[in-house]
């Protein structure tokens, strides 16, 4: 039905009002030196409105619209009212920084509308969740041990100790210990917090009350991850991101059902875990000399294998950070973007909105890269566009989940690949595996029999020539010990292990004719490929690692 020149007026009316308070707010923001914001052309956080309850929010006319880590944007009419003072007070004493916007009571309303969405919580888990940059740092700081995280919580009055307490010793420490997950786990009576440490889940807290202390603390993971509240049986997944000095430390956080509670798993994606060049890696010198031969490649496909967390995806930024170059378009596809790398145009894959491996691979081939990084080949579309791009002139980075390198063919082929795009398509495979580096602060010379002696003697003289025997000649063994710097572990850090298998009329020849393991192995064995074992001993010999270390990761060892 049409409107009535009445409706149009009324209309015309509200334009005309709404246009005052926005002017109003506009010259009240200049006269307080403030930002002016009109939420009409601003987007709204749902968990951001959290933060301040709504009876709060609108006794005090101010609203929270933004938030990350502890910064909050705050929306009010006036910042002089001495209720909206209050709200900021209250805001800053939860560690928030608060930034100021000054809009009109029509924009306010339009922030209160968003609670009707929200839906009611106890109070003791409302709008009070924070990180404190200041505090973080500080206990950070402290916390540079197993032993000091440990002492930190056993030093805590349970009675009186919030969540958020827990919260920000675990986060501090899990980084001073360069700790990749956080994994906290609820018991029938108490919950435990352990760490995984260069591989290795190592307890942390294992007598936090299940009530209230726990399930607080999970209810405000949640929160911080947006995660829905009051879902307890259902897997959630979600992320948060934690602003340190220089750095952002993105969290992602998975939550599952369990028997007595909710079991959280928070991976730690720290910038600086990944900020490695290729001299950082492991690699070997003919290592080195030939993935830098390589790299100079301006086409082919470079693929790396192993499985999860065996440092897949920091060797190929490490790759990617050598060929950077103002010269190269440079663009990933990613499932999803770990860590940012200036100067690479970085893409997510979104399968909700249709922009998958395979879709998000043939939009990018269109883009005229020299450079394709695909995070993961899972499917025959993914890997057939991935090896046309090699042939095509474009220099390829891919991960494929295999044993060793000489599985990544059969892979391919079983995902239905033509041999005769393999052959030709790749360059290099790659396999790897991360070895724990002993502590060169307490690591002591190991006893060395007649036969570990012999043993280790045959092992060198059966290696490919092109490893120079030089740097072993004088070997030694060493053991792990444990000090405070390792947290008495004797381990700290960790060190790649690899082998290459490289691509060349050899291999496509073998690729053509039948690429059985057996066939492809003697490839490798042609080319003089050092395997993941191997390397992994001469990394012993040097006093990288130990023997024990490569016999763990690799298996029993073959001399």
């Amino acid at each position: 039905m049409p409107d009535t020149p009445l409706t149009d007026l009324q209309a015309k009316l509200l334009k005309l009002r709404r246009d005052g308070e926005e002017r109003a707010a506009q010259r009240l923001a200049e006269k307080l030196n403030l930002p002016y914001a009109d939420l009409s052309k601003m987007p709204v956080s749902l968990d951001a409105v959290k933060v301040v309850p709504e009876e709060d929010a609108r006794n005090g006319k101010a609203a929270v619209i933004q938030v990350r880590a502890e910064e909050v944007a705050l929306v009010t009419v006036n910042p002089e009212l001495p209720a909206t003072k209050k709200v900021i007070r209250d805001l800053e004493s939860k560690h928030f920084q608060v930034k100021v916007f000054v809009v009109s009571p029509s924009s306010l309303n339009s922030a209160f509308h968003f609670y009707k969405f929200i839906k009611p919580q106890s109070e003791d888990i409302t709008g009070t969740v924070m990180i404190s940059k200041n505090r973080l740092e500080e206990l950070k700081a402290r916390l540079t041990t197993l032993e000091a995280i440990k002492k930190e919580f056993e030093g805590l009055n349970f009675a009186k100790t919030s969540p958020v307490d827990v919260i920000q010793i675990i986060l501090a420490g899990a980084l001073a210990v360069r700790a990749s997950d956080i994994h906290t786990e609820a018991g029938e009576k108490m919950a435990k917090i352990r760490l995984r440490v260069d591989g290795l889940l190592h307890d942390a807290f294992d007598n936090m009350p299940l009530r209230p202390l726990y399930e607080n603390f999970a209810s405000r993971i949640k929160l911080l991850a947006g995660m829905k509240l009051n879902v307890h049986d259902e897997a959630q997944d979600g992320r948060f991101t934690i602003n340190l000095a220089g750095r952002e430390v993105e969290m992602r956080v998975s939550v599952i059902p369990a028997e007595f509670g909710e079991t959280i798993v928070m991976r730690i994606l720290d910038p600086q875990a990944t900020m490695v060049g290729l001299e950082q890696l492991g690699l070997r010198p003919d290592n080195m000399e030939l993935v830098k031969r390589e790299l100079e490649r301006p086409n082919g496909a470079i693929l790396n294998t192993g499985p999860t967390g065996s440092g897949k995806t920091t060797t190929l930024y490490a790759f990617l950070r050598t060929i950077n170059d103002p010269t190269l378009k440079i663009i990933t596809l990613e499932d999803p973007i770990e860590y940012r790398i200036e100067g690479i145009e970085q893409t997510q894959v979104d399968e909700e909105a249709g922009y998958t491996f395979a879709n998000g691979l043939r939009a990018i081939v269109r883009q005229d890269p020299d450079v394709i990084l695909v995070g993961e080949i899972r499917d025959l579309e993914t890997a057939d566009i991935a090896m046309q791009a090699a042939l095509t002139g474009h220099l390829v980075f891919s991960t494929l989940h295999t044993n060793d390198a000489v599985g990544a063919v059969p892979r391919l082929i079983n995902l239905g690949v033509k041999a005769v795009s393999i052959g030709p398509a790749l360059a290099l495979v790659i396999a790897q595996r991360l070895v724990r580096v002993l502590c060169p602060d307490c690591k002591k010379e190991a006893p060395l029999d007649l036969q570990l002696n012999k043993k280790i003697g045959q092992f060198l003289e059966k290696l490919p020539e092109r490893v120079n025997r030089g740097p072993y000649k004088d070997f030694k063994i060493f053991d792990p010990v444990g000090c405070e710097k390792c947290s008495g572990i004797g381990y700290r850090g960790r060190i790649g292990i690899f082998e290459f298998l490289e691509g060349g009329p050899g291999l496509e020849q073998v690729i053509l004719q039948e690429a059985s393991e057996v066939a492809l192995r003697n490839v490798a064995k042609d080319q003089g490929m050092v395997t993941m074992q191997q390397d992994g001993i001469l990394k012993a010999l040097l006093g990288e690692t130990t023997l024990e270390e490569v016999k763990s990761v690799t298996g029993e060892l073959e001399w």
